[in-house]
């Protein structure tokens, strides 16, 4: 009875059909009426007859394991290979399959940093992490890389046999000069984390490969028991089919990295991946270049606050102003409250904030905002960082002029103008009671006479200067023309004259004053 359930599991394994029927398995059947001593050779022919040897079988995707009870035959002895001559990479932070992706670029002569591999990608790097093992096919694909199959299993039931037949797949590619990265475990810890590995030889005396670290520096040609390696290469994502990962670094064509405008996908990963490390519970993470926007208002009105009010903002200065992005990433805060916005002041930076709205602070990098005011401040404070990286130096009357023109601004034939705001009655109001600066005392003004002597009119009476100019069609040719001569004329009075056309400034100012009373805010 029990050599009987063996047989007919052995049937089911092989898959062939019913052998009932063939006249061999018969034959074989009758034998079962013979002696114990004929039973035991028959059933060794029977064990030799189900062998699943030669070409009748239909392959399957994945490798399978022979019955239990069926002696495996012995596997030929792996050879040592090593590829030799392939500079270690240390990534940086969730890089391991980039960096280990561009080791082996290297050694073919191809100089791809692991930032080249990410930005060839797709990977959305508002995630703040490496490309995944998709996103990895999708990078060496794209530069000219053949990966074969990528996505295996190991049925854990025979997860030995199946493992050996991927391990020895990964060998016969070292023999053709081929490395593969794999995905696996980082170490035996329950909580580990996936990791990329360059497996790069095997030594066969020792039963080690041999492979490129990543995560640590001077971590070439590392080693593993190859039991070690078999024992972390499976990702258990479900208990009854274990998943290989293994991408082939087989270059067939090179095709080299596209360059890129602006900072790369892989400078906002690496960005975004440092800052969730302090975001809040609840912040959204939107990034609209050259800023990261950071806001607890949920990630649909965070998207839609940077949408209309950052993109709006950047793409207009950019093509009526600024030809060059501010030198590195900055952040937006956007908190939706005052209590917000006190709170992770005092939280982040260790300071309370000295306006109720927002402001922008270099030595942090941020753009801080109390978005509950409105976006006003927020287009204000997005123009210094464009100042600094444009006109360094340039004197904080054009800065603050500028930046608070647009407080209240609107879209003008494909342009960003200005609008009249609040800041027009207090104006009005002192050159009613007069005298106020004159120009030529205005754009003098050192930054600590502009900012801490005030006489309560500087940013007004700048914004409604630089107001008339763009509503005379000068702003432009002013801001440009003053950048030319900035070394010349580093105030920017002599250049404010030549733009107006107005030998006598005097004269100018009283009609520009009648101007300003002109004007009124709606």
């Amino acid at each position: 009875m029990g050599r009987t359930v063996r047989l007919a599991q052995r049937k089911r394994s092989f898959g062939g059909g019913r052998l009932d029927s063939d006249p061999t398995f018969a034959k074989l059947k009758r034998l079962y009426s013979m002696s114990f001593r004929c039973r035991r050779a028959a059933l060794c022919l029977i064990v030799l007859l189900l062998s699943p040897s030669g070409c009748g079988r239909t392959p399957r995707a994945a490798p399978q394991s022979a019955p239990a009870d069926v002696p495996a035959t012995p596997a030929p002895a792996l050879e040592s290979v090593q590829i030799n001559g392939v500079p270690h990479v240390r990534q940086k932070p969730d890089f391991c399959g980039e960096a280990a992706a561009a080791s082996y670029f290297r050694k073919l002569g191809h100089p791809v940093s692991q930032d080249d591999v990410f930005n060839a990608s797709g990977m959305d790097p508002s995630r703040g992490m490496g490309a995944t093992t998709r996103e990895l096919k999708t990078a060496l694909e794209t530069l000219g890389t053949a990966v074969g199959p990528v996505w295996m299993r190991a049925d854990p039931a025979h997860a030995a046999r199946d493992l050996k037949a991927h391990f020895a797949s990964l060998h016969a590619d070292l023999q053709r000069g081929v490395p593969s990265i794999v995905c696996m475990r980082y170490d035996e810890r329950p909580n580990t984390t996936e990791h990329f590995r360059l497996i790069l030889g095997y030594d066969a005396d020792t039963d080690e490969i041999l492979y490129h670290e990543p995560a640590e520096d001077n971590a070439g040609y590392r080693r593993m028991s190859r039991t070690r390696l078999l024992s972390l290469w499976p990702l258990k994502y479900q208990k009854d089919n274990w998943t290989i990962i293994r991408l082939r670094m087989q270059v067939n064509e090179f095709r080299k990295p596209k360059p890129r405008a602006g900072f790369s996908a892989a400078a906002y990963a690496q960005h975004v991946l440092a800052l969730r490390k302090r975001l809040p519970q609840g912040f959204s993470v939107v990034i609209e270049p050259p800023f990261v926007v950071v806001g607890g208002s949920g990630a649909a009105r965070v998207k839609a606050q940077a949408e209309s009010t950052v993109k709006f903002a950047v793409s207009h200065l950019k093509r009526q102003f600024f030809t060059r992005d501010p030198k590195r990433i900055l952040n937006v805060w956007l908190f939706k409250d005052k209590t917000s916005y006190e709170k992770h002041t005092r939280a982040f930076w260790g300071s309370v904030p000295d306006t109720p709205y927002g402001y922008y602070s270099s030595t942090e990098g941020a753009l801080v905002m109390n978005i509950a005011t409105g976006g006003g401040t927020l287009v204000h404070e997005i123009v210094h960082p464009f100042v600094e990286a444009n006109f360094p130096g340039a004197p904080a009357w054009l800065n603050e002029g500028l930046g608070s023109l647009y407080e209240q601004s609107a879209r003008r034939n494909g342009r960003i103008v200005g609008l009249t705001n609040w800041r027009l009655a207090g104006l009005q109001t002192a050159i009613r009671n007069g005298p106020i600066p004159s120009f030529r005392a205005l754009s003098h003004t050192t930054s600590h006479q502009f900012y801490e002597q005030d006489p309560g009119t500087n940013y007004a009476q700048a914004r409604y200067l630089m107001y008339y100019l763009q509503e005379h069609g000068l702003l432009e040719k002013f801001y440009h023309s003053f950048y030319r001569n900035r070394q010349a004329d580093p105030t920017g009075y002599q250049t404010l004259r030549s733009v107006l056309g107005e030998p006598d400034m005097k004269k100018f100012q009283r009609r520009w004053q009648a101007y300003v009373l002109g004007l009124r805010f709606r």
